[in-house]
């Protein structure tokens, strides 16, 4: 036998024990090796359970405003982005020709209860002479007819006068509602038809709407809080402090949910009197539906889903132990937990991927934020040697 062959034989048999000896060991290690993890204590806090949404500011009232009369504007009284109180006079219409068609039904007027009196007076002269069969009975009928006849007329002549009244008042175009008047579409010059050209658009911003929707699951205890008093909002632009958020009463809920969404639309009043708010602009809304006592709260990020459903990691004695619970609403990052958590229960909120039911584990402390608590590297300081120039000169 070839004794070198058995040396090398001998030496790969020793490598091979020494190799799984030392795997052993090392997978050994790794097993008893505790997992780091993050973990906060579960507390108990008063939480107030409001509802995020995104909320869009919708005018009171919008009307576009039309002559109703057909002329000439000879006045333009009002400018862009103006505002107007109910009845200020907007634009004015040439009124030569209502005025004129008020002389026209005065006169007409007049001479129609001339003729009327004449028809009157023949009238009682007739039925004088018919009472002594002096005159005949077709004669009389004519003047009674005649009589009856001028009474209409002098009616229609009187609705005429009212209408040419109301056409001149129509002359000037006034503001139906307060509010701020957006582009004006017509100026001096222009000739309009009756109820056809937009001359502006009036939008009523005080008080003014905040339109927004919820999801539908929480419709009964919006409608239960409505019942016992009303419901408020908090409403600020984007980038805007919360402290500085408009309040405003709930006054509609829609009469549908949306089978689109599954959402329900809502709407609060809000006063503005500094005119902060304006239609169309975005706001955060957040509507506090209910307050819960003593609620027990975790962070958001400890929540996992599981097959079973929800379930956190509490570490225990040195150990991970899983706990299912039965989440409660969002506030923010964090959830309330109505069921399966005590507080001071200290919750896994980092390394849940490195644990497994009854695994030893080690809570570590949050890691700093890149930036904070990092030393400061050392300033350059100045020798006091001259910098090196390129060559003396002689």
């Amino acid at each position: 036998m070839n004794l070198p062959l058995l040396r090398c034989a001998a030496y790969a048999a020793l490598l091979l024990c020494v190799w799984s000896c030392s795997g052993s060991e090392q997978k050994a290690s790794r097993e008893a090796r505790p997992a780091p993890v993050e973990a906060v204590a579960a507390k108990a806090a008063t939480v107030p359970v409001t509802v995020k949404a995104v909320g869009n500011v919708e005018p009171m009232a919008t009307v576009a405003v039309k002559p109703q009369v057909a002329g000439a504007i000879v006045a333009q009284l009002v400018t862009d982005g103006a505002r107007v109180r109910k009845g200020d006079v907007l634009f004015r219409i040439d009124p030569r020709p209502f005025e004129l068609a008020i002389r026209e039904s005065q006169a007409k007027l007049e001479r129609d209860k001339a003729l009327l009196f004449k028809a009157e007076e023949d009238l009682k002269r007739y039925t004088t002479l018919k009472t002594k069969d002096v005159v005949a009975q077709g004669q009389y009928d004519e003047t009674f007819a005649q009589a009856k006849t001028l009474e209409g007329t002098i009616k229609l002549n009187q609705a005429s006068l009212e209408r040419a009244k109301l056409d001149l008042e129509y002359a000037e175009v006034r503001a139906p509602i307060a509010g701020r008047v957006g582009s004006v579409l017509l100026t001096t010059g222009n000739v309009v038809k009756a109820n056809e050209a937009t001359a502006c658009v009036i939008n009523q911003i005080s008080p003014i709407y905040i339109a927004f929707s919820v999801p539908e699951r929480y419709l009964p205890a919006i409608m239960a809080r409505m019942k016992q008093g009303g419901l408020e909002i908090a409403a600020s632009p984007p980038g805007a402090p919360e402290a500085g958020a408009v309040t405003a009463p709930i006054v509609s809920v829609d009469n549908a949910v949306d089978v689109k969404t599954g959402a329900i639309r809502l709407k609060a009043e809000a006063q503005n009197a500094d005119q902060g708010l304006w239609p169309g602009q975005f706001l955060r809304v957040g509507l506090t539906i209910e307050t819960r006592e003593n609620a027990v709260v975790i962070p958001t990020r400890a929540v996992m889903d599981g097959v079973s459903g929800p379930y956190v990691y509490v570490v225990a004695d040195g150990k991970a132990e899983v706990r299912k619970i039965v989440p409660g609403p969002i506030v923010d990052d964090e959830t309330v937990v109505d069921k399966g958590l005590s507080p001071g229960e200290m919750v896994v909120t980092d390394g849940q991927v490195r644990l497994a039911p009854g695994a030893k584990a080690e809570i570590k402390a949050p890691a700093a934020p890149e930036g904070k608590d990092q030393p400061k590297p050392a300033e350059a300081k100045p020798t006091g040697d001259k910098p090196a120039g390129n060559g003396a000169k002689s």
